[in-house]
């Protein structure tokens, strides 16, 4: 086993090439078989064949050219033999921009299994990061 916590870091890294190459095969080549990856709105996809059935229609439409910028690592931990979590941040660019908006920065929460000689994503949360005065407006118009 590789208890490296680069190792563990290198994971999100892979993935943010593979997004900004439009790739969703190598987007979800880390992900173990039969993992299950939960979107920001709560969609939850299971097993990596179907994260990749349903990544690449958007890398070929809406995500067209998109970018994951500003990738950081906030914590790699190694929590049992086996077993890791990640916590990563970044936000993420249209075809054509620069800089994210406020509103288009994210933060991921991996759980990683030691397994086929090497780290696979069991599961991985996306949450969008909005403050509390955003969610309070989003709130607010929901109500009107």
């Amino acid at each position: 086993m590789d208890p490296s916590l680069d190792t563990l870091r290198d994971v999100p890294a892979r993935m943010i090439e593979g997004w900004n190459r439009g790739d969703a095969a190598a987007f979800a080549a880390d992900f173990a078989h039969d993992a299950e990856l939960i979107d920001f709105d709560g969609t939850l996809h299971k097993g990596r064949d179907t994260v990749i059935a349903f990544q690449q229609p958007a890398f070929d439409t809406v995500l067209k050219g998109s970018r994951l910028v500003h990738g950081q690592v906030e914590f790699a931990r190694l929590i049992g033999p086996g077993c890791a979590v990640v916590h990563h941040r970044f936000g993420m660019v249209m075809a054509g921009e620069e800089d994210p908006p406020p509103t288009r920065y994210f933060l991921q929460l991996f759980a990683l299994v030691w397994q086929n000689d090497r780290w696979e994503i069991a599961t991985l949360e996306n949450a969008r990061r909005v403050s509390l005065e955003s969610a309070m407006a989003l709130d607010a118009q929901a109500t009107t």
